[in-house]
């Protein structure tokens, strides 16, 4: 399956893949010690940045997942992306981030909506899931507007550090009520 080049938002963000022009975004994003923990390996640099936006690449080439920039005038705010995609069942788990000077700006619930969109109607996904540290209202909340459930509490899952985390399981089914209109 070919992912079309660009899917637009109705508040007028569009989602792309990652070029290699977006390097300074992904720095800057992985900056903030929070945003480095969690990125599961360093990104300090120029060369690391490259190779984060190679691996979301091959990736989509594999149909394994799909990392999309959230972008407003050519400018990368964000990352919205679908991964550990499997047909047998039919489902995805989605992950999203911001830059420190999008947060709170509806970028990453709007990206979220689109690329669940996509993800139903041209993916043919049926189940899309994701989790965040219950101590994270802020992606709570972005999980809550792009249409996510909450299903339950899944204890101790992340370790970050020598520090254990609970995390709050969140789904869409393509069949729920907010796909329809």
């Amino acid at each position: 399956m070919t992912p079309p080049p660009e899917l637009r938002t109705p508040e007028g963000l569009s989602l792309r893949p990652w070029r290699p022009s977006d390097a300074p975004a992904v720095l800057r994003a992985f900056t903030p010690a929070e945003m480095a923990r969690q990125a599961g390996r360093p990104v300090t640099n120029r060369a690391e940045a490259l190779e984060w936006i190679a691996e979301r690449d091959a990736a989509r080439t594999a149909g394994t997942g799909y990392a999309w920039a959230v972008v407003r005038d050519g400018a990368a705010l964000g990352c919205v992306a679908v991964t550990a995609v499997n047909h047998v069942h039919d489902t995805g788990w989605i992950s999203y981030w911001t830059t420190e000077a999008a947060r709170g700006a509806g970028v990453a619930a709007a990206g979220v909506r689109a690329l669940a969109r996509w993800a139903f109607d041209d993916l043919g996904l049926y189940r899309l899931e994701l989790g965040h540290r219950t101590n994270n209202p802020a992606s709570c909340a972005v999980a809550r507007r792009a249409g996510f459930a909450a299903e339950g509490i899944e204890r101790g899952k992340l370790r970050y550090g020598d520090t254990r985390y609970d995390v709050e399981r969140h789904a869409r089914l393509a069949a729920d009520s907010v796909n329809i209109g």
